[in-house]
């Protein structure tokens, strides 16, 4: 049985969406689900928020990549084998941490799936692999199905609950097959022309993956090779709230707040419906999320979500009672995708 996927994409960057799995992925681990945070961004800053430099440069020697994403597909780049089994990262809280949260009372620690900067170098095989799947090649079969099923072996190897995936700004040749490998999917978006314009890109190169991927299912020579889905159901969309860029006032950017809902029913849904219904009233809105801007340095600085930050970490006053806020909004956010999805918090 696989465990449900959930992919956090835009084709535009700057949308905040590897903070954004960051800390679901904490909280979730602060709510008692089991996940693994996927890093298949070949930027890996998600890998990088999780890890310290130190652990970075272990995991990147100048050589073989053994313990990273990129290590799992080694042996399908060079043509010798399969998969290789997933390394995982445990991250735990600290202790201090574990003490705000009395209901879980042996934490499990949440695990990463390392990302790799070095994971472009197989973005030639993806590419090449995508058209030979029409002709019933079972290695590019094994090469487009690799990220679904080295998450699926390392959810597995956890006993997880739920996957969030991190995903390269682009609708290239690694950003297809990790899509393909997602359940749902979930659109971070910020209000501007930009944003909405990924989601313009998204929608249609979506729908096309998912048709071109069930033609390639078609021409599968191995019957016993498990193959993702394709599903990549559109599970909604948050949006961060801005704040005030280049002196120019908040109000600028209503408009378009007032655009996304209709925008994301006509490219990511391709229907048609009522674009006057504001992001609040939207059902397929997840979320409205404050901007915490100010309290990121800290949370960087002290290595945790912006939810676990305490005054010892330097949020006293009104950054205190922000990281306070910041724990209801991520926990509304992440129960909510958890209902949709199915994995409700034990």
């Amino acid at each position: 049985m696989s465990i449900p996927t959930i992919a956090f994409f835009n084709a535009q960057g700057g949308v905040g969406k590897t903070s954004l799995v960051y800390h679901l992925a904490w909280m979730y681990d602060n709510l008692g689900l089991r996940v693994v945070a996927a890093d298949i961004d070949p930027q890996a800053n998600l890998t990088a928020m999780f890890l310290n430099e130190e652990r970075l440069e272990q995991l990147w020697p100048d050589e073989e990549h053994p313990l990273t994403l990129f290590g799992c597909v080694q042996p399908l780049k060079k043509g010798i084998g399969d998969i290789a089994a997933p390394h995982l990262e445990y991250i735990k809280m600290s202790p201090e941490e574990a003490e705000l949260f009395p209901t879980n009372e042996e934490p499990t620690p949440l695990a990463l799936l390392p990302g790799d900067l070095s994971l472009s170098g197989f973005e030639d095989h993806l590419s090449e692999a995508w058209l030979k799947c029409l002709t019933g090649d079972k290695h590019s079969f094994l090469v487009t199905s690799a990220f679904w099923r080295i998450m699926q072996n390392a959810a597995h190897a956890h006993q997880a609950d739920l996957i969030l995936m991190d995903l390269g700004s682009n609708l290239g040749a690694i950003s297809r097959p990790a899509l393909i490998a997602a359940d749902y999917l979930v659109v971070p978006l910020v209000p501007d022309l930009s944003s909405l314009q990924g989601l313009r890109n998204l929608g249609p190169t979506r729908r096309r993956w998912q048709a071109e991927w069930n033609e390639r299912l078609r021409h599968d020579p191995a019957k016993n090779l498990e193959l993702p889905s394709g599903s990549m159901h559109p599970l909604g969309y948050m949006v961060m709230q801005h704040v005030e860029r280049l002196h120019r006032p908040a109000r600028v950017f209503q408009k378009w707040i007032a655009r996304i809902p209709g925008a994301y029913r006509t490219y990511l849904l391709d229907e048609s419906g009522n674009s006057d219904i504001s992001v609040k009233e939207d059902p397929h809105c997840l979320s409205l999320l404050r901007n915490y801007g100010s309290l990121m340095p800290l949370a960087y600085e002290a290595r945790k979500p912006i939810f676990h930050l305490k005054v010892a970490d330097g949020a006293i006053g009104a950054h205190f009672k922000a990281a306070q806020q910041a724990y209801k909004d991520f926990k509304q956010l992440a129960l909510r995708i958890a209902e949709k999805v199915g994995a409700i918090p034990k």
